[in-house]
C-alpha cells in the first residue's frame, strides 16, 4: 500500500508533460538581450512573467521579465533573465488574468527596439509580434513527507518482543519478527523522516493563436 501511495505521489507531482503544440518547433537562439536591427524578423520563442499589460484599441502590449525555458517550455523559476522585452497580441486581453507574476510563453516575430525609461534608465525593449502565445496556470506548491513511518504497522517488519511468543514479534523479551500481527514500535524506535515542498509543473491555463478567447479570471 504505501508503494501504491508512493507511486501516486510521484505521478501527482510529474503527471504534466505534454507540451502546447502551438508553441512546439525550433527556433534561432536568440535573446531579448541579444537583439539588434540584424535579426528585426526573426521567429522566436521567448517566455517569462508578466510585469504588466497594457490595451490599446487594438492589441494588448505586455511587459515581460524573460526566463529560460524548460524541456516542457515553461518558464523556469529562477532570477537568472537574459533581459526585458515588450509582447504584443491582438485583441482585449483582461488585465485580471493576465495579471503581473502570471508565467507566459510565446513565439513571434521581433519588429523593433522601443526606448523606454526604467527609473532615470533609458532601457531598450525589444518588442514582438505574437503568434501563439500560452498563459500557465499559477503555480502551487505541496508537502511530501519522506521516511515516515506509522507506528502502527502489520508484520514482516521488526518490533518490539514480549517474552515468549511475543505480540507482533518472535523472540524472548527482545527484537523479534513478527508476520500478521500489528505491533506498536515504542519511542525511540519511531522512524524518522522529513517534509519537503514541492513545486507542481503548471499545466496551460489559456492558449491563442491568432486571436483572444473568453478568459475568466482564475
Amino acid at each position: 500500500m504505501r508503494i501504491l501511495l508512493v507511486t501516486a505521489m510521484i505521478f501527482l507531482i510529474s503527471a504534466c508533460t505534454t507540451v502546447p503544440e502551438q508553441i512546439q518547433g525550433d527556433f534561432p537562439t536568440i535573446t531579448p538581450a541579444r537583439v539588434d536591427p540584424g535579426v528585426f524578423g526573426s521567429e522566436v520563442r521567448w517566455g517569462g512573467v508578466i510585469l504588466n499589460a497594457k490595451n490599446t484599441d487594438s492589441q494588448t502590449c505586455f511587459e515581460i521579465l524573460s526566463r529560460d525555458l524548460d524541456k516542457y517550455l515553461r518558464p523556469e523559476l529562477q532570477d537568472q533573465t537574459a533581459g526585458r522585452f515588450i509582447a504584443c497580441k491582438d485583441g482585449f486581453h483582461d488585465p485580471l488574468v493576465f495579471t503581473k507574476g502570471r508565467e507566459i510563453t510565446m513565439t513571434g516575430s521581433i519588429k523593433n527596439i522601443e526606448i523606454r525609461k526604467l527609473d532615470d534608465f533609458d532601457y531598450r525593449y525589444p518588442v514582438l509580434d505574437v503568434d501563439h502565445l500560452v498563459l500557465w496556470q499559477k503555480r502551487r506548491n505541496v508537502v511530501v513527507f519522506r521516511g515516515f513511518h506509522d507506528p502502527w504497522m502489520w508484520g514482516g517488519h521488526r518490533g518490539w518482543g514480549y517474552r515468549g511468543w511475543g505480540y507482533g514479534g518472535w523472540g524472548y523479551g527482545g527484537w523479534g519478527r513478527g508476520w500478521g500481527h500489528p505491533y506498536y514500535r515504542p519511542f525511540p524506535m519511531h522512524s524518522t523522516g522529513w517534509a519537503e515542498t514541492r513545486t507542481l509543473l503548471p499545466d496551460p491555463s489559456i492558449i491563442e493563436s491568432q486571436g483572444p478567447v473568453n478568459q475568466s479570471p482564475e
